[in-house]
């Protein structure tokens, strides 16, 4: 998928996200060094931010390390789901970044955390290649080409889109038009920057299924609200304004900030606008950030 074919899905499903409070004045820095003063907390995206699939990007170590230097309350905001927690550290480590257990925020962990407060006896796993089933609180199974699976499980879990295939898609919707059920995203992205370009992830099938079947789902990460108030929740006392979501995304990352209130600030030069004129989309779109730079 291309970039404007990206942006044009996010305004298609628009409707079912978040709303906007108010356009930001997107004024341009050349990067958090010069914003350094108006956040008291800084929250990165990963993809697009940190790093471009395995690739971290260049400076984005050092910068994080500047502004931990300065007393900032540092977090990385995840949606990438495919990880268990031991993993994304490891990961972070293995790219040059020194976060800690506590300061990594994933949509996996935080929909993990809301699945017990449903009357779901097996969940069918749309989950990673290795995926362990302990991995998960829940009772679950992986899905794959057997539709016995399909039928006999009480809800949905969309972890992983990395194995996933419109063969197992349409044994997803075949199964869901017979007895709808609960369908639950753990990353509502619908798309990811790696280095050979734009992967499809789980919100994409995720909106396929409700765009075909008129169905609901629950959706855990960002733009959505669940993933931003675990970390207010562990900032008491600063206010929103002073917590800074950077991300590349206008549809997750500056809209999911904006509507907590949280400030914005999208990063241009990687991720979905990485050559583009970020301008013209924000135009399109009327999603405004507070702050636009080139790279942390």
């Amino acid at each position: 998928m291309t970039p404007e074919a990206a942006f044009d899905r996010y305004e298609a499903i628009r409707h079912r996200l978040p709303g906007m409070r108010r356009p930001g004045a997107a004024r341009s820095a050349a990067d958090l060094g010069d914003l350094a003063g108006e956040f008291d907390a800084v929250v990165f995206d990963a993809f697009g931010v940190l790093n471009v699939g395995e690739r971290p990007i260049s400076g984005a170590a050092e910068r994080v390390a500047m502004l931990r230097a300065a007393g900032k309350r540092l977090f990385v905001l995840t949606n990438a789901a495919s990880y268990n927690r031991a993993a994304t550290l490891a990961k972070f480590h293995r790219l040059g970044f020194d976060f800690t257990p506590a300061e990594i925020i994933s949509s996996r962990d935080v929909c993990e955390a809301h699945l017990s407060r449903r009357s779901v006896s097996l969940w069918g796993v749309a989950a990673p290649l290795g995926f362990d089933r302990g991995e998960l609180s829940v009772n679950n199974v992986p899905l794959g080409e057997a539709r016995a699976d399909y039928d006999r499980v009480d809800g949905f879990l969309l972890l992983s889109s990395a194995i996933w295939t419109e063969a197992r898609q349409t044994l997803l919707e075949h199964s869901l038009r017979t007895l709808p059920r609960p369908v639950v995203v753990a990353n509502p992205d619908l798309v990811a920057p790696r280095e050979t370009g734009l992967t499809l992830e789980p919100g994409y099938f995720a909106h396929a299924l409700q765009d075909r079947l008129g169905i609901e789902a629950e959706y855990h990460g960002k733009p959505f609200p669940s993933v931003f108030e675990e970390i207010e929740g562990r900032l008491d006392g600063v206010p929103r304004a002073r917590i800074a979501m950077i991300g590349d995304t206008l549809h997750t990352d500056v809209l999911g900030a904006n509507a907590r209130g949280w400030t914005s600030v999208l990063v241009s030069a990687h991720g979905l606008f990485a050559g583009l004129d970020v301008d013209a989309f924000i135009g399109r779109s009327g999603l405004s950030p507070d702050w636009i730079v080139p790279s942390i």
